[in-house]
């Protein structure tokens, strides 16, 4: 299901977060949103994800505005794995990927067949099968991530909104997440996903959305829009731009500064 974002402008008492973003991502695609901290990316993934009301613009999830929808037809629609969820005080595994059944729940609707199928593809896609009827509290951060990935999967939307799904994870760990995005988006789902990595962006996104001050500076596969000028726009820094061996992805290489380097930034911005 293709994402649409139309002219959206959001933000807080006294403060523009986001102001008049346009962004298309096609079915079956992963678009990255990069950017410095405090750019927007969050509050424009909370805006798709119906958590933060928008000012103005428009969020289309295939032929239907979100916002336009009842919160449960939304959730069937878009799932989000937010940057640092909580889970109930000693839930299992298995417990925690059936929240991801609740928006299919209904008054005449209980627990199913389907509902069954979907924790179970769930726990076998992000390879957390085995791990069903352990404590979430005892598992490592890579597999309690991976637990958290398989509850969004389960609720089974076209369309997976993901906050800083490798925060805190070591690279090995965010490897493993990352690789499983990919097979995510490869079994036709759209996966839009806020990083702070621009090297993992550019290696795993087809497509990079870069945001400062609020707005959309370039947007596009990696290898036409991640370059050394965006790296300098984005983050004031000079960095060159490799091409990783194998697929070409650009791999960002930051250049390294000298204390006179500093020195001059700090007087340039004082």
């Amino acid at each position: 299901m293709e994402l649409r974002v139309e002219q959206l402008t959001a933000g807080y008492p006294g403060h523009r977060a986001v102001a008049g973003v346009d962004l298309t991502i096609p079915s079956g695609q992963v678009a990255a949103i990069v950017g410095p901290n405090g750019c927007g990316k969050s509050t424009l993934l909370r805006c798709v994800a119906r958590l933060h009301q928008p000012e103005s613009g428009h969020v289309h999830a295939g032929d239907a505005d979100i916002w336009k929808l009842k919160q449960r037809q939304a959730a069937h629609r878009i799932a989000l794995l937010p940057q640092s969820p909580l889970a109930p005080e000693a839930v299992t595994v298995a417990g925690l990927v059936r929240y991801g059944r609740h928006p299919h729940q209904g008054l005449f609707r209980q627990w199913s067949r389907d509902d069954e199928r979907a924790v179970h593809e769930a726990l076998l896609a992000t390879g957390v099968s085995a791990l069903a009827d352990r404590r979430l509290d005892q598992l490592s951060g890579g597999q309690r991530q991976r637990c958290w990935l398989a509850m969004v999967l389960a609720q089974e939307t076209p369309i997976v909104l993901l906050d800083e799904p490798t925060s805190a994870l070591d690279i090995g760990h965010a490897v493993e997440v990352l690789d499983l995005v990919k097979q995510v988006a490869a079994a036709g789902r759209t996966v839009v996903m806020v990083l702070h990595d621009l090297a993992s962006a550019a290696r795993y996104a087809d497509t990079v959305v870069a945001m400062k001050d609020g707005t959309v500076v370039a947007q596009g596969p990696p290898r036409e829009v991640v370059d050394a000028a965006l790296v300098r726009e984005l983050y004031g820094i000079e960095a060159d731009i490799l091409q990783a061996p194998g697929d070409g992805s650009p791999v960002v290489v930051p250049a390294t500064r000298t204390p006179a380097d500093a020195g001059a930034r700090e007087s340039a911005t004082a």
